[in-house]
């Protein structure tokens, strides 16, 4: 299966390998279950072959971090708020639909007339509201996880409407397991701001 993964038919996460990068992150996604395990909104993991088949659907493969989530934990339903996207198929139990679903959708026809673009790659995995949106950059080494704003948007500059939330997934999960994030209600404050996504625009 492992082979399978490394098609090359679908995008390499950096340089980092399948098993490396998930042996790294086992602490952490052990940690993660702990936690999600409290959720009633927790979803049964998925089979490596459902993941294939979205990386398939997709074009790219999962960054490792996100990929061990769903494998281990569960398709969606953990996280910030509970509310971790499923990977692919059904909506969840809000009708938001799933991550694979969500990107696809987003991606416009090459030959589409629109100024409307998203960055390939990067996989919304969590509807804050709102239409905001927090994503994975599979292709970036770390997972950088950027929040999708585009009540930011200024005329047709789409780059306006990315942030970076977290450097890392990692980070972005620590973050939520020590009950830190910017959407828990006792850290909110007005004062709170993110820095822009520099690849924004050689992205879009």
């Amino acid at each position: 299966m492992r082979e399978d993964r490394r098609s090359a038919s679908r995008e390499p996460v950096g340089a980092v390998g399948d098993h490396v990068a998930v042996n790294n992150f086992e602490r952490l996604v052990e940690r993660v279950a702990a936690k999600a395990a409290k959720s009633e909104r927790l979803q049964s993991p998925i089979s490596a072959r459902t993941l294939d088949q979205a990386e398939q659907m997709l074009g790219f493969r999962l960054h490792p971090l996100l990929a061990a989530l769903y494998l281990k934990v569960g398709n969606g339903g953990f996280g910030p708020m509970d509310s971790l996207l499923p990977l692919a198929g059904s909506p969840n139990p809000d009708g938001e639909e799933a991550a694979v679903e969500g990107y696809l959708e987003r991606i416009p026809a090459a030959d589409a007339d629109t100024w409307w673009s998203w960055p390939k790659g990067v996989l919304p995995v969590l509807d804050w509201g709102c239409a905001m949106l927090a994503c994975v950059d599979c292709r970036s080494e770390d997972g950088t996880v950027l929040l999708f704003e585009p009540n930011a948007i200024s005329g047709q500059d789409l780059s306006r409407a990315w942030f970076v939330d977290a450097g890392s997934l990692a980070e972005w999960l620590e973050t939520w397991l020590a009950g830190r994030g910017w959407y828990e209600g006792d850290v909110v404050n007005d004062g709170f701001d993110m820095a822009r996504w520099h690849e924004a625009s050689t992205r879009l």
